[in-house]
This record gives structure tokens, sequence and C-alpha cells, in this order.
């Protein structure tokens, strides 16, 4: 099969087995943009186990933009580079309150002049509270996942991100971080992938896989 064949099969299947839905906890956009941003270089299980406090302190913009950087630093310290983290987080948070009235912004443009906003996050936030598909996000899984079944032989993300684009129907983008992240985790693992219990072992030319 070629590359579009390769790309709807691998959602057909894992449609059926994942949800369509983030492994992070979230009811808005504010909320799912600060848990984005905690999540990098961490785990979503843990993400998920500090944001309860981050958003009973700061349940919106407007609150988070007052809030004293080193309080932040405290409460999400145990998603690792906290300073930093905390920095944009409270910077965002300005600039939300200051430029588009405490809301998220719904362009891939204003996303990106967010701090701690990459094409990634912004992938996400787009797709997830918006419905808008503008690109597939490229996390370590989907880089992973991109190689070893042949969809993307490219190293950065931005260029994973383009192979993908051009085999994935856009009204699916959405789709394909969910669900690779999803395989990624629990099966085709970074260290030990397990290809015997894997439902794309049949397609999977398991590149870089000994």
């Amino acid at each position: 099969m070629n590359s579009k064949e390769l790309a709807l099969t691998i959602l057909k299947r894992l449609e059926k087995l994942y949800p369509l839905k983030t492994a992070l906890n979230w009811q808005n956009p504010y909320e799912l943009l600060v848990a984005t941003i905690l999540s990098a270089q961490c785990t979503d299980e843990r993400v998920n186990k500090v944001t309860p406090l981050f958003f009973k302190k700061w349940p919106d913009a407007e609150t988070l933009a007052q809030a004293s950087l080193t309080e932040v630093e405290e409460v999400i310290r145990s998603t690792g580079f906290y300073r930093n983290k905390a920095k944009n987080l409270v910077n965002t948070a300005k600039i939300l309150s200051s430029k588009h009235g405490g809301k998220v912004p719904s362009t891939m443009e204003e996303l990106l002049e967010l701090p701690g906003v990459a094409r990634k996050t912004a992938n996400i936030i787009l797709s997830n509270c918006f419905g808008v598909n503008a690109g597939i996000a490229v996390d370590t899984h989907v880089k992973r996942l991109s190689f070893r079944l042949g969809l993307s032989r490219e190293k950065s993300p931005d260029k994973i991100e383009k192979d993908l684009m051009a085999i994935f129907p856009r009204q699916e983008w959405g789709k394909v971080n969910h669900l690779l992240v999803y395989l990624g985790r629990e099966i085709c693992k970074a260290r030990k992938p397990d290809c015997q219990k894997c439902p794309l072992a049949d397609i999977c030319p398991k590149l870089g896989i000994n």
C-alpha cells in the first residue's frame, strides 16, 4: 500500500482501540493551554496531579496574570523546569489579559506569540478547543512512531509534521497525535516496543527496531 493508504489504515485500526481525546485533564481552552505548557518534558499523569491545585488558585488568565512567580513555581515544581514554565505561564496570562480579553486565541499566529507555546502546543489547542486543523502536533511519541512506521524519515518536528500533513487527510489531523501517543505509551515504547501486541504489526516496517 502507498503512504496515504497506510496512513488511513493506521487511523482506522487505532480509532477502534483508543479515545480521541488528550490524556491531559481540562475543561476549557485556558486549562488545556496551561496543562500543555506544563507537559513539556513531563508526563501527563504528573501534570494531572498538579493542575487541580493550580486551577483552584488561578482559575483564569486574569488571576494568573496577577500571581506571584514564586508561588507558581512552588505549585508546579514537580513538573520539572518549573522556573521557566512559571515565567512562561504568568507572561502568557498577562498577554491573554491585556491583548485577548482573557481568552485563548484561536489562530496559529496569535498562539505562537505566547511564551512557552510552539507549534505542537498550538496544534493541540486549535484542534481540541476550536476544531481547527492547522497542522499535526509532533511530540516525542509521534516522532518515534512516525519513523518506525515509515511515515517520515525526518528528524526535526517541523519536517515530520509536513510529511504527516501530506499523507493524512486534513479533516483527520487532530486525531493523529492522540492515537499515536496512546500507542506509543502502551505498546510502541521507546526502549522495548511490544510488537507482538501491536495492532499495526503486519503493516509496520519496524524501522530502527532490532
